[in-house]
């Protein structure tokens, strides 16, 4: 079966992936499938015997409170395994939405518990990426809790454009995100009136357009004095960024 395996990509910034690594994660994969916007790829109380690999779209961790409220926790992009830590969880404890329409590939567990007692550091690799994702959901929080919501939403373009340039969905300073304004105060935390603030401020300092899905960033270096935003947590080679 042949298929686009971005993981591999995005291992490789993490650290060495050697070919017969790359062979073992690409013939764990079991199934490439689509699944349409708006349907869940894992649900909360599940007991999934795979983990799921995002290849295309975008997908989201999210809860429900019991008013029916939802919080998305993180937002997944192509290269993720979406519920890696599905493999160790007796039951899931959240759900994973496609925010588009996506493809995706399974990775049943049986053959990760083969990767894991056979290749050591690709093992060492996955774990950082799960790492990573704690990581990212510390900034989150921290976001939500003590930064300002034009520095929250800055923060949050500045992580997404930083990620998804690692998988070469970039464009200079311009990429896709086709969030709603509802998906993107679920994400923030914050009201649809506190969100439409902040995007103007943003705006109206000349930092970003965000126009039909398409977030067009025009002051790097002021986006990420005014969201705070200091790249470390995710881990990556970024090299220096300046306005092309």
């Amino acid at each position: 079966m042949k298929y686009e395996n971005p993981i591999v990509r995005k291992l490789r910034e993490l650290g060495s992936v050697s070919g017969e690594e790359r062979l073992a994660l690409e013939s764990a994969v079991s199934t490439v499938t689509r699944i349409p916007m708006d349907r869940d790829m894992v649900s909360e109380g599940s007991h999934p015997n795979f983990s799921t690999m995002l290849i295309e779209g975008f997908a989201a961790r999210y809860k429900h409170v019991p008013s029916g409220k939802r919080q998305i926790v993180s937002i997944h992009v192509p290269g993720d395994f979406v519920d890696l830590h599905s493999f160790l969880l007796k039951r899931m404890d959240h759900s994973v939405v496609a925010f588009t329409d996506c493809r995706m590939a399974l990775v049943p567990h049986e053959r990760l518990r083969e990767i894991t007692d056979r290749f050591p550091n690709l093992t060492r690799l996955l774990w950082l990426s799960t790492l990573i994702d704690a990581a990212i959901h510390r900034e989150w929080l921290l976001g939500m809790g003590r930064r300002k919501a034009f520095a929250n939403v800055a923060h949050l373009v500045c992580e997404l454009y930083l990620r998804l340039r690692v998988m070469k969905l970039t464009q200079d300073f311009r990429f896709d995100l086709p969030l709603t304004q509802q998906e993107l105060a679920d994400t923030t935390g914050l009201s649809i009136v506190h969100l439409n603030r902040a995007l103007q401020d943003l705006r109206s300092r000349h930092l970003l357009t965000w126009e039909a899905g398409v977030v067009t960033i025009t002051d790097w270096p002021g986006l990420v004095r005014r969201g705070e935003f200091d790249p470390t947590y995710l881990q990556l080679n970024v090299d220096e960024l300046s306005p092309a």
